[in-house]
């Protein structure tokens, strides 16, 4: 039987609000987060993970490191829970004409509940808004179908970039979604020191890119890509990447920044008639594209079966 029939279609044009009312709470959850979480290399330390009921924070030490809480949207029961090791669980329901800066306000005071004082920076990031969570009225647009729907494709490709994570001896992130672009991602390192960027460059992406890699993702669209689309590219691009062949056949060679970046639609997956095999061919040759004219070692890199340990 044709897997494809099990992975739902989604679209970015027609969800535009829906999207981002998601992306607005997953940046105030995940800007609590940074600011209670101990750095980690390569900003690993303020991101979401895909959990059973759907986006989570993972456990957050507070308390001098006695007591954990965690942030979880939960897209199951369509509210916003934050619990604790101490016993404490509140909710907030997730629905459709609360805004933005209501829901803002009242995550912070389930937080002080926790006897947790914490300052956020109170504005979205990377999002062209300059204008504080506290004051976001016009964003009021929670979809449950739509909630659910991306959460359901998210679970599906944690569990396929979990895979390709394990075929690598590199260091790799955990597979986590990054809340400022919104994109589920995984990233190998070479082990070796990327060039300095310029001094003007964002302390965002001088941490991101201080070291070679090469980042797979899956992003739900935006204003500049308005379609769900995997993506891989490689950090310094080598020359000529873009003449190396990609899998499957619908992949291509995209301009991102001026760079080459491989490209492979959501919906061109969804037709697959294996999107596991497909999903898996397509991160393993943009890895193999870069890895190759990047140098890497890619034999000592590869993890083998067990039988030939």
């Amino acid at each position: 039987m044709k897997e494809a029939s099990s992975l739902p279609p989604l679209t970015y044009q027609g969800n535009e609000n829906g999207k981002m009312t998601l992306h607005l709470l997953l940046q105030i959850i995940g800007k609590i987060r940074l600011k209670m979480t101990p750095r980690k290399n390569h900003w690993w330390y303020i991101t979401h993970y895909v959990g059973t009921q759907g986006f989570t924070t993972g456990p957050i030490h507070y308390g001098n490191g006695l007591h954990t809480c965690q942030i979880t949207m939960d897209v199951l029961e369509h509210q916003i829970v934050v619990e604790s090791s101490t016993g404490l669980k509140q909710t907030i329901a997730l629905k459709s004409g609360i805004t933005i800066a209501t829901y803002f306000e009242e995550i912070m005071q389930l937080i002080s509940q926790l006897g947790i004082d914490v300052a956020l920076l109170d504005r979205p990031f990377d999002l062209n808004m300059d204008i504080p969570f506290s004051e976001i009225d016009q964003i009021h647009h929670y979809d449950e179908e739509y909630a659910s729907t991306l959460w359901r494709v998210m679970r599906w490709i944690d569990g396929v970039f979990k895979e390709f994570s394990g075929r690598s001896y590199s260091k790799t992130c955990p597979v986590h979604l990054y809340w400022h672009s919104m994109d589920l991602a995984v990233t190998r390192f070479s082990g070796k020191k990327a060039p300095p960027m310029p001094s003007e460059a964002r302390i965002s992406d001088k941490d991101a890119y201080s070291h070679e890699c090469i980042s797979f993702g899956f992003w739900p669209g935006d204003p500049q890509v308005q379609e769900p689309a995997f993506y891989s590219y490689t950090y310094p691009s080598p020359a000529g990447i873009d003449q190396k062949k990609l899998m499957p056949k619908e992949a291509k060679w995209v301009d991102s920044n001026g760079s080459p970046m491989a490209f492979l639609s959501y919906m061109d997956l969804v037709q697959a008639n294996d999107p596991r095999s497909t999903l898996l061919d397509f991160l393993e040759s943009s890895y193999q594209a870069g890895a190759a004219l990047a140098s890497w070692d890619i034999d000592e890199l590869t993890v083998p079966p067990l039988t030939d340990l």
